[in-house]
């Protein structure tokens, strides 16, 4: 088991597949407590994914967001990511 945190993991998976030019994951999951989808510990359900990669060049907006849900879906299936606020540009 790692111990390194969930948005660490993330953005390694994200650097892995998309080779991003700029990268950040931020928990963001202690403003969403009480919401749906909150596990009631202010991390680990809600992160911003800002990312910009070669990848996403001549690609629409929804065609970006598609390609950072597949890199991360492994997180969203197993290890509770309820939300993902993406904002991708091109590198």
């Amino acid at each position: 088991m790692t111990t390194l945190p969930l948005a660490d993991r993330m953005a390694a998976r994200l650097r892995e597949q998309l080779q991003p030019t700029q990268l950040e994951v931020l928990d963001e999951s202690w403003q969403h407590e009480g919401h749906a989808g909150a596990n009631g510990t202010g991390l680990g359900t809600h992160f911003r994914v800002r990312i910009a990669s070669p990848h996403f060049d001549g690609r629409p907006r929804v065609a970006r967001h598609r390609m950072v849900y597949a890199a991360l879906q492994d997180f969203i299936d197993r290890d509770g990511v309820h939300a993902l606020a993406i904002e991708a540009t091109a590198a």
